[in-house]
């Protein structure tokens, strides 16, 4: 398959916005403040030709990658060939940089959940995750980046939490992380850790990608709890985790906004952008300055 190599200019954070028919137009009438565009690819799957022909123009504009949601790969049940496949004929059309998925379930027992699900942090869904991912590399020719995803209860019948459960996948797959910093944050609110911490314990060099996005309060099984639902503004904290991450990591970072609808007008989500590079460049200056300190 294609993969585009990494333009020059990949040596600094990228920010970037998720492509959804909605902002198109606003996308495409801001390409010079856009370094990078996400695009959902279980979309383009069964997507006319033109769409397709669409996305591939948009490829040849700009840095484009591609976001799977349908694999299921940290499960225990075997990656659906024909999804792979899929997957595999995009990316040599579409010729991404890089292609992602989450670290979820969203099958078993021949059911379809219909959404990503936390599967229980078990030494089978660990084996299970990394035979899938391999199955992915061989199939499409690069390993997917993998995303962390959030959940309103923890998955019961874990026996890791979820950094060890994350960091042991991590350990078996030759791709890399894609940090959800939203999900993140919910979870620690949700379960009461310490999200700082759980990027101290990520091996850094493994992190290659960010996702930003908004949620709500929402009541679930009795307690107040905080859902990923993507229709809201990034949160003041969820900025603050990206400037630790640059803080933290010494790789060039590339962090895509997520929007999934009740969609603000598009200078809205550029001055997001802005702020995502805000938060970057300050998390970089910390790095610089300690940097500075131990080698005095």
């Amino acid at each position: 398959m294609k993969f585009k190599h990494a333009r020059e200019n990949t040596i600094q954070d990228r920010v970037g916005l998720g492509w959804r028919p909605e902002l198109a137009v606003g996308i495409l009438s801001h390409l010079d403040r856009i370094d990078v565009v996400e695009v959902i690819a279980d979309d383009l799957f069964g997507a006319p030709r033109d769409e397709r022909r669409a996305i591939r123009t948009l490829s040849a504009q700009t840095t484009v990658v591609l976001h799977g949601v349908s694999l299921g790969l940290a499960s225990s049940v075997p990656v659906d060939a024909k999804l792979l496949e899929k997957t595999a004929r995009l990316c040599e059309e579409v010729g991404p940089e890089y292609w992602s998925e989450h670290l979820a379930f969203v099958r078993g027992g021949g059911v379809e959940i219909g959404h990503l699900t936390a599967p229980p942090r078990t030494d089978d869904t660990i084996e299970g995750a990394a035979a899938n991912l391999e199955r992915a590399r061989a199939v499409v020719g690069a390993a997917p980046l993998v995303e962390n995803i959030a959940t309103l209860i923890d998955p019961p019948g874990s026996d890791y939490d979820e950094i060890d459960w994350i960091n042991r996948i991590i350990d078996s797959s030759p791709g890399g992380l894609l940090l959800d910093l939203h999900n993140l944050h919910a979870n620690a609110t949700n379960f009461g850790y310490d999200a700082i911490e759980f990027i101290k314990r990520l091996p850094s060099e493994r992190i290659v990608a960010a996702h930003l996005a908004g949620g709500k309060w929402v009541e679930a099984l009795g307690e107040r709890r905080l859902l990923d639902d993507h229709l809201h503004d990034v949160p003041d904290p969820v900025y603050r985790l990206l400037t630790e991450l640059a803080t933290l990591t010494s790789r060039p970072l590339t962090v895509i906004l997520e929007r999934d609808g009740a969609y603000p007008p598009i200078e809205t989500l550029l001055r997001q952008l802005d702020r995502a590079r805000e938060a970057l460049a300050e998390g970089r200056s910390r790095q610089f300055e300690q940097m500075e300190k131990e080698a005095a």
